[in-house]
């Protein structure tokens, strides 16, 4: 059990809770099995014979389960026919275990582990299973789930000795069981109401402890020393907003004030900017940098790669004219130095790079994590910007604030909307910030979903689509999943690809296709995070310019490229890409006043998932709304830092999505006991439930968060 399912405790198995529940009188749907899974199903044998094969040296048993839905074969070789032979009697009832494979196209489950449901096989067996509802955990090869029910019959007699996290008057304003109660109910139910019982009240628990652990951080962030930087009146930042060509859009004259607001008091900022791709958060963040180095201290820029450190290097440096040429000929009198520091950087340059930062020369500093490394050193660091937080690792971001006098202010920004209450759940240590509308003079994008295996005349009008905005002046995407050598990206394989057995795209290939074919006579270029960090700029560079046509390339321009002339985007196998991911890239085009155009190429057949995704994709532009769709599509698991931190998700029944009023609910109860009593002295057992939330890995990783 520690092995495979990380269960080590006595509490640990007690809140393994069962994934969904049988009833004896009826059955799983043996219609609806996923390949290539674990499953548990109760059948009831149909049939069952022996054959031969092999001139009759090999035999095996097939023996067909049926639930009323559908049927499905089970097969057993050699030896191991003897024994299920004798046990499966057509009639008899049983639960099976195993992984399910298809085999001349149709779905079996070859070797399964099976118990007997039937009233002569011994009384211990019956009555454990004589309850109305069957238990069906999440188990492993190994690990049936009969094995782990009897190993819970084993220990639920303790249940009773749970510690109850909750404040006897919460439990009782909100007319829940208590723990003991609530364990015995999810893991032996008489009734589906056990069930809906016992689930209200481990949910609540989840989400109560999870936001008192983030309250708390907020309530200990709050006291902890930070300088004030308050704006300076005729400063860079009132020279900044002198010469904007354009007014800033609402949302973003009240984000920067939150932000403003927040800069000005004496303990860390710790604010969360979300926006979509294009929503003007570059802006914001600027200045809040400039008002920083208004009051005294520097700001640094994060960004999780190079390609993107030198383009907001270069906006920013282009948004701030002479501004930015501090202590040269012909800088304006408030000008500063703004820095870039990357690890691919001469020797020279990087060495003027750290001098300037060490002086306090340079208020400004963008780079990649190159900037954590123990040789860099701030004058006085007084704000850190990250862009594109889900790029970025915790312990980077720590390593970062560890930089200043006192611990900086910090702005996380990022362009993948998160609905509010995964907001709440994974960013719960953060205030929030939302640029909702895009800057006037953007231009709205069409999506459509190009079924190239379907209808072939669809992609080459893609192509069509492609020549024609080239010939208007215009230029466009193409992007593809792979750069084309010939190692595979490691990744599982998931079932449709191995449906379809079909290496994705790759950049080469494709860009040799389209030079020789569609798009012949056009400038097309290729970019892919192999190339040498010149070559790359370079092609970034003549792209920008204008001196590019199409650009085929890899997610490398996943993030932060700028350039307005650019209108169309096809991205080839687009089932392979995220809906967020789509989302974000699709924001590359339509940034000038032409209108954009989205095609979303895919080989996948029309009624499989992977198009239902893309039609989503294709039918809004609201990324709040498609976060919530690729939220529902994986598990909550990855959602709650998982991938981040590597620890396995702490909740097991609090679902992010559904669960909103609750985590809302949770979190409003949370703040008001920590402002109460910030260290739960009044509540030892609370106490105990965060201690076993946030056992040593996690408490490091939500401090670090």
């Amino acid at each position: 059990m520690a092995e495979n399912l990380d269960l080590h405790t006595v509490g640990d198995l007690l809140h393994h809770y069962p994934r969904r529940y049988e009833e004896r009188g009826q059955l799983t749907r043996l219609a609806e099995l996923p390949l290539d899974e674990h499953v548990t199903v109760v059948a009831q044998v149909a049939d069952a014979r022996v054959l031969t094969f092999n001139a009759g040296r090999g035999q095996r048993l097939e023996i067909t389960i049926t639930d009323g839905s559908g049927r499905l074969q089970l097969v057993f070789f050699g030896r191991g026919i003897h024994k299920p032979h004798k046990d499966l009697l057509p009639g008899s009832r049983a639960m099976f275990a195993g992984k399910v494979s298809m085999f001349n196209r149709k779905l079996q489950l070859a070797h399964p582990t099976y118990e007997r449901l039937d009233a002569d096989s011994g009384e211990g067996a019956v009555s454990a299973f004589a309850g109305k509802l069957i238990p069906i955990y999440p188990a492993c090869k190994g690990l049936e789930s009969w094995k782990i029910a009897k190993a819970v019959d084993a220990v639920l007699p303790q249940a009773h000795e749970a510690v109850d996290p909750l404040p006897p008057a919460q439990r009782e304003g909100r007319g829940f069981v208590s723990l003991p109660e609530a364990l015995l109910k999810i893991h032996r139910p008489q009734t589906k109401a056990d069930v809906e019982d016992a689930r209200q009240r481990l949910k609540w628990d989840e989400a109560f402890v999870l936001q008192v652990a983030l309250a708390r951080r907020r309530y200990a962030d709050t006291q902890l020393p930070a300088a004030a930087r308050r704006p300076v009146p005729d400063g860079l930042l009132d020279a900044f907003d002198a010469r904007l060509p354009f007014t800033l859009t609402e949302g973003q004259q009240k984000v920067s004030a939150e932000i403003f607001g927040d800069l000005a008091t004496e303990h860390p900022m710790h604010r969360l900017l979300q926006g979509e791709v294009g929503s003007g958060k570059t802006m914001v963040a600027l200045r809040a940098m400039l008002t920083v180095v208004d009051a005294g201290g520097q700001a640094a820029m994060l960004a999780p790669t190079e390609v993107l450190a030198q383009q907001h290097h270069r906006s920013i440096v282009e948004m701030m004219g002479d501004l930015a040429e501090g202590g040269m000929l012909g800088g304006a009198e408030h000008a500063t130095k703004v820095v870039l520091l990357t690890g691919s950087m001469g020797a020279a340059a990087r060495r003027q790079a750290l001098l300037d930062l060490v002086t306090g020369e340079a208020g400004v500093v963008i780079g990649t994590h190159a900037l954590i490394e123990d040789k860099v050193q701030f004058h006085d660091l007084g704000l850190v910007v990250v862009d594109e937080q889900h790029r970025f690792g915790v312990e980077q971001r720590d390593a970062l604030r560890g930089k200043g006098k006192q611990p900086p202010h910090l702005l996380v920004m990022t362009a993948t909307p998160i609905p509010r209450t995964v907001a709440m759940t994974v960013f719960g240590d953060l205030e929030t910030s939302v640029l909702d509308q895009l800057p006037a003079g953007r231009s709205p994008i069409a999506t459509h979903v190009v079924p190239a295996a379907d209808k072939p005349h669809f992609l080459a009008r893609a192509w069509e689509r492609v020549r024609e905005e080239a010939e208007g002046g215009h230029q466009a995407y193409v992007v593809c999943p792979r750069i084309g050598d010939d190692q595979d990206e490691p990744g599982k394989k998931s079932a449709e690809d191995e449906a379809e057995k079909r290496p994705p795209l790759a950049v080469l290939d494709v860009a040799q296709q389209l030079t020789a074919g569609p798009l012949q006579g056009l400038r097309v270029e290729v970019l892919h995070g192999r190339m040498p960090p010149d070559d790359k700029d370079d092609v970034m560079r003549r792209f920008a310019a204008g001196d590019v046509d199409v650009l085929v390339a890899t997610t490398v321009i996943e993030v932060g490229v700028n350039v307005p002339n650019a209108t169309a985007m096809v991205i080839m196998d687009a089932d392979r890409f995220g809906v967020s991911q789509l989302h974000q890239l699709r924001g590359r085009v339509g940034r000038g006043s032409a209108p954009g155009l989205c095609l979303l190429v895919t080989e996948m057949p029309e009624a499989s998932p992977a198009r239902a995704r893309l039609g989503a994709v294709a039918a809004t532009l609201d990324g709040f709304e498609l976060s919530r769709i690729d939220l529902e599509q994986r598990r909550e698991g990855d959602v709650l830092g998982q991938a981040q931190s590597g620890v396995r998700s702490s909740l097991r029944v609090l679902a992010v999505i559904d669960d909103e009023e609750v985590i809302a609910a949770a979190r409003e109860e949370a703040v008001a006991v920590v402002t109460a009593d910030p260290e739960l002295e009044g509540l030892p057992e609370l106490r105990t439930a965060l201690d076993a939330l946030l056992d040593k890995d996690r408490e490091q990783y939500l401090d670090k968060g």
